[in-house]
C-alpha cells in the first residue's frame, strides 16, 4: 500500500471528524477532546490549527484514499507529533508510515510524543520509527471517564 502526505483540504475535515468521533478510537487514544462528537469545538480547533505557520500538519492518504492526519506542533526546541488514522485502517503499517513520511518532513529534533500506556499499537508505531520511552505521566482522559496512565517518547537529535 502507498501512503503519502499532502496539504489538508477543508474536504478532509468532516473525514477527520467522523474518524476522530469514532468512540472505539477515542476510547483507545485516551487523551482526547472532552467531547469528540461536538463539530463546533472541532471546527474551531481545526481553524486554529491550519491558521498557525508553526505547525506542520498533513492528511494522510493510502493508494488514493484520506485514512487520517499527522502533525508536528509546538516551539522548535519542543515540538511534539501526532497521528490519527481510521479504525477501519488499523493494523495496515499506516501510521508508521505516515510517522516516517511526518518526521522526514520535519527537520526538527528532538521529537516527542504521548500515548496512553495500554495503547499498544502507538506505542509499536513510536518505536518503529526510533521513538523510545523517557518518562511516564498521569491524566484525566475524557475519552475514559478517568484518571490515565501515559507515556512519554522522546525521538533524539
Amino acid at each position: 500500500m502507498r501512503v503519502s502526505l499532502r496539504e489538508v483540504r477543508d474536504s478532509d475535515l468532516p473525514l477527520f471528524f467522523t474518524f476522530m468521533s469514532d468512540p472505539e478510537s477515542v476510547r483507545t487514544a485516551a487523551f482526547t477532546s472532552e467531547d469528540p462528537t461536538d463539530r463546533h469545538a472541532f471546527d474551531a480547533h481545526w481553524r486554529r490549527i491550519l491558521a498557525d505557520r508553526s505547525v506542520v500538519t498533513r492528511t494522510v492518504v493510502a493508494d488514493g484514499v484520506v485514512v487520517g492526519s499527522t502533525a508536528a506542533y509546538g516551539p522548535p526546541d519542543d515540538r511534539e507529533v501526532t497521528y490519527w488514522i481510521d479504525r477501519a485502517h488499523w493494523g495496515r503499517g499506516l501510521a508508521t508510515a505516515a510517522l516516517r513520511a511526518l518526521l522526514d518532513a520535519v527537520p526538527e529534533r528532538p521529537l516527542h510524543a504521548r500515548a496512553a500506556a495500554d495503547n499498544a499499537g502507538s506505542r509499536r508505531v513510536l518505536e518503529k520509527c526510533g521513538f523510545a520511552v523517557t518518562g511516564k505521566d498521569h491524566g484525566f482522559s475524557h475519552a475514559r471517564g478517568e484518571d490515565t496512565d501515559e507515556l512519554l517518547f522522546t525521538l533524539p537529535g
